[in-house]
């Protein structure tokens, strides 16, 4: 079980119940109590009233009611549709998290409204992208949120080959294709590059330095300007006509 599922699950049973020890909850949980103490600490810090009381156990200081989330059949079927998209288009482990999310809501809704879920006719297929695409993705997904640099051999266009060590920053979705937008070492500029053009990824070891012009926050400032000026051109263009 993961550390996350296992905070939540502690949560729930104390919900549950007017007072539970840390043996109890070790049982349940299949942990050591000293792992039950570090999650009640953690709980604790992170704002979740739980209080201790030497051979009581823990209870709740007041009541920790979440709202329940109410869905509507076309804010299901728009989860859902985001859903096949990431199952089809995206890495494995993310399409995992996804249809596991939605597994959770479907666990709490109404009869009616999973026959909703089930009916849909919105599809989309998996067969028109390859498995060397998904698993760039992932590696670049992680590399991202790792802050990981990276290199990468790259297929241009002209079928050339180039090999570049890179700062991933972030993933663009087309409709069709995958890019990933980076700081290129070699250009020392910012590139993008096709994903499914990605023929070797690795791992340097190196973390990401972040240094001021280099980041996602100024490749976008950059394209905002960039497109700001051609509306603007657009525009003057459409006036002289």
């Amino acid at each position: 079980m993961r550390r996350a599922d296992r905070l939540f699950q502690i949560t729930q049973i104390l919900r549950n119940r007017r007072t539970v020890t840390a043996k109890q909850l070790a049982e349940r949980l299949e942990v050591s109590e000293r792992t039950i103490y570090r999650d009640i600490q953690d709980l604790s810090l992170s704002g979740v009233p739980v209080e201790g009381e030497t051979g009581v156990g823990y209870m709740l200081r007041h009541s920790l009611d979440i709202p329940p989330i109410m869905f509507d059949a076309d804010e299901l079927e728009s989860l859902m549709l985001g859903v096949k998209m990431i199952t089809a288009w995206s890495g494995n482990e993310l399409a995992k998290s996804a249809r596991s999310a939605l597994d959770k809501i479907e666990a709490v809704l109404p009869q009616e409204l999973k026959k909703n879920i089930e009916s849909s006719k919105l599809f989309v297929p998996k067969f028109v992208i390859d498995k060397k695409h998904k698993t760039n993705f992932e590696q670049l997904r992680q590399a991202i949120n790792g802050k990981n640099e990276i290199k990468i051999i790259y297929h241009k266009l002209d079928d050339d080959q180039s090999s570049r060590v890179l700062s991933p920053l972030g993933l663009y979705y087309w409709g069709k294709v995958w890019t990933l937008v980076a700081w290129c070492q070699l250009r020392e500029a910012f590139r993008v590059f096709r994903v499914d053009r990605i023929i070797m990824l690795e791992l340097t070891g190196e973390k990401i330095k972040f240094i001021k012009g280099q980041s996602l926050d100024d490749y976008t400032a950059i394209q905002k300007e960039l497109y700001q000026d051609k509306a603007d051109w657009d525009e003057k263009q459409n006036y002289q006509t």
